[in-house]
């Protein structure tokens, strides 16, 4: 398995991660047993680079992973991430919580579900704008110092708050979602990352299954799968998105891969220090997705692509989602 590594003299990961939300959570029921089964077929693989979230479920995410890892712990790097806590009383039902108090209990909290005595990259999920990013990574750098946590990251922050964050301690990663159609992060966090030495963590590199064909139109999607309420899928907007996504697998099959790897070599070729986590539940998409690793498009060939290939119509979230990000 080939590997990239975080951060400046940093961990070494697979080049490649697995994102384990779509296994419990936003996309349809879910199948523990295959879910488990694709853990232990990454693993077996090489695909060591686990990312979940106390949010996904809420929390039934990381009791699969925990339960599927239990034996094989030193095997993987285990991600996860805090700071979207439940909130009845809120319109959304949750709320962004960085405070100090929050990020320990969180973590303990974590720990035990995912049964592991350390988080190897524990990120803050989405910047709290009422918490001093100060404290948050204050309290995130008491995780490392008690040996609960051995790197930090954070996840959709801004440039800016990246800079803070960093100044109190290093951040080994920043994760951001960024695929073909999805470019936000190359106008500022990118460049903040590089001249910072923090490795970008790419999820949703296949626009969430859609510039991999997984699905033409909402309807073949299970009826609480969270795609069918996003922008990106509207009605106003999926026609001209599946223009996208057919330009992908057209140029996919001139070069006899599929629409998800040529999608996946297209992110991987951004640069070493990009590290990308597509999700899935399946163990044929998991190997399928692995593929990419098996060749390099030249400079040409993603110049081409990134040009064929524009951003997509609509926005990555809803409207109160959008608020969330790039604080």
């Amino acid at each position: 398995m080939k590997t990239r590594t975080l951060g400046v003299n940093g961990p070494a990961v697979s080049a490649l991660g697995l994102g384990c939300m779509g296994m419990s959570a936003f996309y349809g029921p879910g199948d523990d047993d295959e879910s488990a089964a694709t853990i232990a077929r990454a693993l077996d693989l090489g695909c060591t680079f686990l990312d979940t979230s106390d949010a996904y479920g809420p929390h039934t995410n990381e009791r699969l992973i925990g339960t599927a890892i239990v034996q094989r712990r030193e095997e993987v790097f285990l991600a996860t991430k805090f700071g979207i806590r439940l909130a009845p009383g809120e319109p959304s039902g949750r709320a962004i919580d960085g405070s100090a108090e929050y990020v320990h209990a969180a973590c303990d909290a974590s720990l035990e579900r995912l049964r592991v005595d350390y988080i190897d990259l524990y990120y803050q999920h989405r910047v709290d704008p009422s918490t001093p990013i100060e404290e948050t990574v204050g309290a995130m750098a008491e995780l490392v110092r008690l040996g609960k946590v051995r790197h930090l990251g954070l996840s959709e922050a801004s440039a800016a708050t990246i800079r803070r964050a960093h100044a109190v301690h290093p951040i080994a990663a920043v994760q951001w979602e960024y695929s073909l159609w999805t470019r936000d992060v190359e106008a500022e966090i990118l460049p903040t990352l590089r001249e910072l030495g923090i490795s970008l963590v790419a999820y949703s590199p296949l626009g969430r299954g859609f510039l991999a064909g997984r699905f033409s139109n909402t309807l073949d999607l299970d009826v609480d799968d969270w795609r069918r309420t996003g922008p990106r899928f509207s009605p106003e907007n999926i026609d001209a998105n599946l223009v996208l996504a057919r330009r992908v697998a057209a140029l996919a099959l001139g070069r006899g891969v599929t629409a998800g790897q040529l999608a996946l070599a297209w992110v991987l070729g951004q640069g070493g220090d990009i590290v990308p986590i597509p999700g899935t539940r399946r163990r044929s998409y998991l190997e399928e997705n692995l593929g990419a690793l098996d060749f390099e498009l030249t400079a040409e060939e993603l110049a081409q692509i990134g040009e064929v290939v524009g951003p997509a119509a609509g926005d990555r979230y809803s409207e109160d989602g959008m608020r969330g990000v790039n604080i």
